[in-house]
């Protein structure tokens, strides 16, 4: 039986490369390819993959958001060269059964694919033993979203608008947020929530 694969990376030249190595394996076929998360969901309804391999940072959505949105539809593994530990924790929150980095060969990654399409999961060893060194992200839903809005360059009012919050209170999410992560500003409570993959 044949795995049928959707590729979901923003780089053309990566995504082509993957195709056309994953299309060497035998019992792989690469179904469809696109460049951003906000196509994968309407790619996938499409085409009817069995596993869907997408790298985690995409424009118009990422990785993880798109599979959230795919996991009741297909298998998932992700790809990604950014190592950040809570990136795996949120993967696996999300229904992902791959995760690998981009380092990994054609071979591993078709491995990975074929261990995810049989129900088990595939999991980079390094990546793995980074997450569970590095512990559960310390921040609340409501303080990752403030985080998250600020992030993007929202001021005070409009991420109060959004989670129909009041400003103080957004405030006092942020500040919880600054003291839970040692931060001595949003700024740099913003970069390590994202080094650590919490944001």
């Amino acid at each position: 039986m044949t795995t049928r694969v959707l590729l979901a990376d923003d780089e053309h030249l990566i995504r082509g490369a993957l195709a056309a190595l994953l299309d060497l394996e035998d019992g792989i076929e690469v179904v469809a390819q696109v460049g951003r998360g906000d196509e994968v969901v309407d790619a996938v309804a499409e085409h009817r993959p069995d596993v869907a391999v997408l790298d985690i940072e995409m424009p118009g959505m990422d990785g993880l958001s798109a599979a959230e949105r795919i996991s009741s539809t297909c298998k998932i593994v992700i790809l990604t060269s950014l190592g950040r530990p809570g990136y795996l924790r949120r993967a696996m929150a999300a229904g992902v059964s791959g995760f690998l980095g981009k380092d990994a060969s054609a071979e591993e990654l078709a491995m990975a694919i074929r261990k995810v399409q049989s129900g088990g999961r595939y999991l980079d060893a390094e990546l793995a033993a980074a997450a569970m060194a590095a512990g559960d992200s310390p921040l609340t839903d409501r303080e990752r979203d403030a985080l998250r809005l600020a992030a993007d360059g929202h001021p005070i009012a409009r991420i109060a608008g959004e989670l129909h919050l009041t400003e103080g209170t957004v405030r006092n999410y942020l500040s919880s947020a600054m003291t839970k992560l040692n931060a001595q500003n949003r700024l740099e409570a913003i970069r390590t929530a994202q080094r650590m993959g919490w944001l």
